[in-house]
């Protein structure tokens, strides 16, 4: 007997309908089409083996673009955290309106590969860290459709991060840009000092107030930080982590440069009372800060006479390779940084060890070199004689 032949349609495709059950009381079918018979058939059989695995077939047309916002909308973090999740969806555009059950590695590998290649912000190769939050956001979309029954596996699985991608290492600040952090006069100077010579994070520094600054007992207490809630910076309790509340002990050099601003300092009669407060008094925001971040190392590239250019957590990063080479053990720069988990502080040490390390075996073969220098001088001395 020959196979049934569907009637084409006048676009030249071949409709095969599929029985997906009753529905609200209803029949529902869904139509797939093919070029030929065989393609409309084999399509047909997909569903059909899709609907066996249990697999919403109906919802599986819904675009990447929907099941993002759903993913969104389930998302418990922080402000912060989430900013960086839309970001990354804002990356993914390129298959938004793609149904997510047709959606292919490689079309989300492709994805990688350009950012790895280029990041249209800056111009550069993407840093792994920023990679691996793209295609973690990617895999926790289709993860959501997959337990919803859309998909029966998570096309994220198969792709992978160059090998080649750079690391995300913030290289500390050197002896004389640290000098002239010091003794360059601006607006920001203050927000400098305090995340040179303390280690506070950015949202930290607006949220700390003078009666957190203990200047007798030579320390910080860190106790809130400032969040964006639409789009208005807020001050709350605690701060990124739940070691983010500490006391960070301060060296002389920042209690003599806060001491006369303390001393100086007007105490607002509404609102808190903030070391680094906004023009308008309140915490500053993130477009107010950009722009005078901008002033500022502008001033210090005036100053030093040729292009200056360091991001705020460079003055983090920095503070903590002063912790490790000042010897400070790494339990306590944990306790100073405020990191959740000693690992995060073990891996800036052990990257610090590296770089430091291979720096004490240049100076190792410099002597080396500088003796056999010694050796050969001797040596031409006694042939003269």
């Amino acid at each position: 007997m020959s196979k049934k032949q569907n009637v084409r349609r006048k676009d030249g495709r071949i409709p095969v309908q599929v029985y997906l059950g009753l529905i609200n009381g209803k029949r529902q079918y869904k139509t797939v089409y093919g070029r030929t018979q065989k393609e409309a058939d084999e399509k047909a059989l997909q569903i059909k083996l899709a609907l066996k695995k249990g697999i919403d077939v109906m919802a599986e047309q819904d675009t990447f673009g929907q099941w993002a916002e759903r993913w969104v909308k389930l998302k418990k973090c922080s402000p912060g955290r989430l900013k960086i999740c839309r970001y990354s969806i804002k990356k993914l555009s390129s298959i938004s309106d793609i149904p997510i059950g047709k959606i292919k590695p490689s079309q989300i590998q492709e994805i990688i590969q350009q950012f790895a290649e280029c990041n249209p912000q800056t111009g550069r190769p993407s840093a792994r860290k920023t990679l691996l939050d793209l295609r973690n956001a990617a895999h926790q979309i289709f993860e959501l459709a997959a337990k919803n029954r859309v998909l029966d596996w998570n096309p994220v699985s198969a792709v992978e991060i160059p090998s080649d991608a750079p690391q995300e290492r913030r290289e500390a600040l050197p002896p004389d840009i640290i000098a002239l952090i010091e003794s360059t006069p601006h607006r920001a100077q203050t927000a400098a000092m305090i995340m040179l010579h303390a280690g506070v994070r950015r949202g930290e520094l607006f949220a700390l107030e003078w009666g957190s600054v203990d200047l007798s007992d030579v320390c910080i207490h860190i106790t809130q930080s400032v969040e964006m809630f639409s789009g208005t910076p807020t001050i709350k309790d605690g701060g990124k982590t739940q070691c983010a509340r500490r006391t960070i002990y301060i060296p002389d050099k920042l209690v003599d440069y806060l001491r006369p601003l303390a001393q100086s300092h007007i105490v607002p009669l509404h609102g808190p009372d903030l070391v680094f407060p906004a023009t308008h008094g309140g915490p500053m925001g993130g477009a107010s800060w950009g722009r005078l971040w901008k002033s500022y190392l502008a001033t210090l590239s005036e100053a030093a006479g040729r292009p200056i250019y360091f991001t705020a957590h460079q003055l983090r990063h920095t503070f903590a390779t002063s912790l490790y080479l000042a010897g400070i053990d790494v339990k306590t720069a944990q306790d100073q940084l405020g990191h959740a988990e000693a690992e995060t502080t073990m891996d800036i040490y052990t990257h610090l060890d590296k770089v430091y390390k291979r720096r004490s075996m240049d100076k190792l073969n410099k002597y080396y070199a500088s003796q056999m220098q010694v050796i050969h001088s001797e040596k031409h001395s006694d042939n003269v004689g």
